[in-house]
């Protein structure tokens, strides 16, 4: 027999192996033997180190990585202890110590605050946590640079809507200096006479460092990023949801996929070959999202604010939730071992991956594991990691099995496939930028994608025959004119778009496909992508272009996207689930909703793209004069924008560093041509550049380029004056020809 302990940590080793069987069978254990098992079980029941559910056993409940505690006062160290308020497990609740800064407010015993848990072992306490805020209060925050007085400071807000100044007593300097961007939080009470009082809770120093960047960003595009006192009020006041009337789901094997630097889990996902014996060869896909309707109900302070944010903004150093904290990264966050409520559609797929089937619940489901991209993949791959081993069989294998499936239908119903590499800015403690690299796409990125894509099929053909309103996600088909840019493009590279046809993806994929492997295969992608419109969210259905659907809505990410939220709360409706669905007055207002909400997602992606645009910028100020290679980008009246290689960072090469010589700009072919040397500069053509300027403030990042196609710029002697040599004017026949002949030029070049 083995021991207590090696049970438990096969248990723990292998959650999804933990029925009596299994464990017999892991140990060897036979016959009458499994007598002796049965009862150190139930020991192990009855001291708390095991709960028995159905026919399986299993660890007791973590806790949440952020959690609401309440203080329980300090040890005899002097130590500061808490203790969860929310604890499944049946034996005594785990002992929390809590880590402080300087900055921290003073803590005693029944404060009930809202903290981020790290699990520690080898210590007397099983979690350290730290303060994110103590529940009940929600002090007003300041983004702002610091200005010395006499009398302490005052802090002059970056928010060009924020007039006031802020006085800074000098015990809440925290060490500021005069001139540096700092981060400041009110102390006095709100609503005073006079100017506000803060106190510095941390300094971000030179406001052109990049520890500043992502707030400057903010600030500047107006992102909400404080939430107001009755938003934070309804969210503390917010209880685990029961089970009810929902479908008890915590026995199945859902996993949650994500980054690794994940915080917060609203989709998780199982599969298993179809048992039914008319669906030969198919799969049943299981997809969990998290329920957040439950708790963000129309109408209320949580919702009148979820809805004025429209979505997270996500940033390399820090996240503009969609909601607060104590929702986003706790109660509606799918963790570890944690039961939570969720809305979930079981899909059937055939053989060939199309999906033959749907049904949605409302369930109660419990992960259980959160794993990474990283990880999963490499477990497919034949390496699995100590977490990834026990979930082969079960887990991740069925997973694969579906997505194969569901590559067979991609195929047929040919989406756009651009191959664009996203890049990743990775940043040091301090806020630096450490390296600039282009993210790994797995297999186990693509599954998930295509897991959640089918899941939003679901949800919007669900709701179009229950004739439900809901919000569409639309992706209209290219204009003409951008159409007409592309194809001048691809001719000049040596490919061919059809005209004369109606436009389908397959046409542009056929293009991507030419163009795969070839040294124009990035050019050609960045101009499809360009050609494309702007998708954004509607209560009409115009299908979805790109992704080659008729119908498409947002279901899979309640806890960053309101758009979601609002297809949750038509499901609700129309399953007849509770009296948390679609409110008349959400039914009428949702064009204005549809249009409020594109918008703010437009501003989350500028602000994203400026902070990227600036940490590049910083990251790359430290090589002005280096050479680089890259490829052209962009054409303009006032320069050329190149590509680099190595970061994927944007250049311009201003006109006047391009030569002695006027060149002249044509729209149409987007090229500019040397008046005196013919010199012609087009899209996609390589280039040596030398780096002239580089500024974090801005962003903005100034080139000189040394050769185009590895051929020595030519200057030209600078005769022809700005305006060039006087020609009669051509006709609009032999203008026409002389583009033809630079163009096959070119291509024979």
């Amino acid at each position: 027999m083995p021991s207590k302990e090696e049970v438990l940590e096969w248990i723990s080793e292998n959650p999804t192996l933990t029925s009596k069987r299994d464990i017999a069978k892991a140990f060897g254990i036979k016959g009458a033997a499994r007598i002796d098992l049965k009862r150190l079980l139930k020991e192990l029941e009855a001291e708390g180190h095991l709960q028995k559910r159905k026919k399986t056993y299993r660890d007791p409940d973590r806790l949440p990585p952020v959690s609401v505690l309440q203080v329980s006062g300090p040890g005899a160290d002097g130590e500061l202890f808490a203790r969860p308020l929310e604890w499944h497990g049946e034996g005594e609740a785990p002992a929390i110590l809590l880590i402080l800064r300087a900055s921290d407010p003073a803590l005693g015993a029944g404060d009930r605050i809202l903290a981020r848990l790290t699990e520690v072992k080898g210590e007397d306490h099983a979690y350290e946590g730290r303060l994110i805020r103590r529940i009940g209060t929600n002090p007003r925050r300041v983004l702002g640079l610091f200005r010395k007085t006499t009398e302490g400071g005052r802090i002059l807000p970056i928010d060009k809507g924020d007039g006031k100044e802020w006085i800074v007593l000098a015990e809440g300097i925290n060490g500021a200096r005069d001139g540096e961007l700092v981060e400041a939080q009110q102390t006095g009470p709100k609503g005073r006479l006079g100017l506000p009082r803060a106190k510095v809770v941390e300094r971000l120093g030179d406001p052109s460092a990049p520890k500043a960047v992502s707030l400057i960003a903010i600030h500047q595009h107006g992102i909400p990023d404080d939430f107001p006192d009755d938003v934070i009020a309804g969210a503390d006041a917010a209880k685990p949801a029961p089970l009810g009337a929902r479908e008890d789901m915590r026995d199945m094997p859902l996993v949650t996929i994500d980054p690794a630097d994940a915080r917060d889990h609203d989709d998780a996902c199982w599969a298993h070959a179809d048992d039914d014996p008319r669906n030969e060869g198919g799969h049943v896909i299981w997809v969990a999202i998290a329920d957040v309707a439950h708790y963000v109900t129309p109408g209320s302070a949580l919702d009148r604010e979820a809805r004025k944010r429209g979505n997270s903004s996500y940033f390399p150093d820090r996240v503009v939730p969609m909601l607060p904290d104590r929702l986003s990264g706790d109660l509606c966050s799918l963790h570890e071992g944690v039961p939570r409520p969720c809305v979930a559609v079981r899909m059937q797929i055939d053989a060939k991956g199309q999906k033959i089937g749907h049904r949605f619940v409302r369930g109660m489901m419990r992960s259980i594991a959160s794993l990474n991209y990283a990880e999963v993949q490499e477990a497919r791959d034949g390496a699995p990691n100590e977490r990834c081993a026990p979930l082969m069989h079960e887990v991740i294998d069925p997973l694969y099995a579906a997505y194969e499936a569901l590559t067979k239908a991609r195929a047929a119903r040919q989406p756009l496939d651009l191959d664009l590499p996203e890049r990743k800015v990775e940043l040091t403690p301090e806020g630096k930028v450490a390296s600039v690299m282009f993210r790994e796409r797995f297999d186990a990125h693509k599954l998930i994608e295509e897991f959640m894509i089918l899941a939003n099929v679901a949800a919007a053909e669900t709701l179009i025959a229950a004739k439900s309103p809901l919000l569409f996600r639309v992706h209209e088909e290219p204009n003409p004119e951008k159409l007409d840019a592309l194809r001048e493009t691809a001719n000049a590279a040596g490919f061919t778009l059809a005209k004369g046809q109606v436009l389908k993806t397959q046409h542009l994929n056929a293009l991507l496909n030419a163009a795969a492997g070839t040294e124009d295969a990035e050019l050609i992608n960045l101009s499809t992508l360009r050609s494309m419109t702007q998708a954004y969210y509607s209560p009409s259905n115009f299908g979805h272009f790109g992704l080659a659907l008729q119908s498409y809505a947002h279901f899979t990410s309640p806890i960053r996207r309101y758009a979601d939220l609002i297809v949750h709360r038509a499901l609700i409706t129309a399953h007849g689930w509770g009296d948390d669905g679609l409110s008349p007055e959400g039914i009428e207002t949702l064009e204005n909703t549809a249009s409020h909400i594109s918008e703010t997602e437009r501003r989350s992606m500028l602000a994203e793209r400026d902070t990227t645009d600036r940490y590049l910028a910083s990251y790359l100020s430290e090589r002005v004069g280096n050479e680089f290679t890259g490829r052209i980008s962009g054409i303009a009246r006032f320069g050329v924008f190149v590509k680099l290689d190595e970061t994927g960072a944007d250049g311009l090469v201003p006109m006047r560093s391009l030569g002695r010589e006027y060149f002249r700009f044509d729209p149409e072919e987007n090229t500019l041509r040397g008046t005196e040397t013919g010199l012609t500069i087009g899209l996609g053509m390589r280039v040596t550049v030398r780096l002239t300027e580089a500024a974090p403030v801005t962003g903005g990042i100034a080139l000189e380029i040394l050769d185009i196609e590895g051929k020595a710029r030519p200057t030209g002697s600078g005769r022809g004056g700005r305006g060039g040599p006087v020609r009669r004017k051509e006709s609009r026949a032999k203008k026409k020809a002389a583009k033809t002949k630079r163009k096959v030029s070119r291509n024979r070049r």
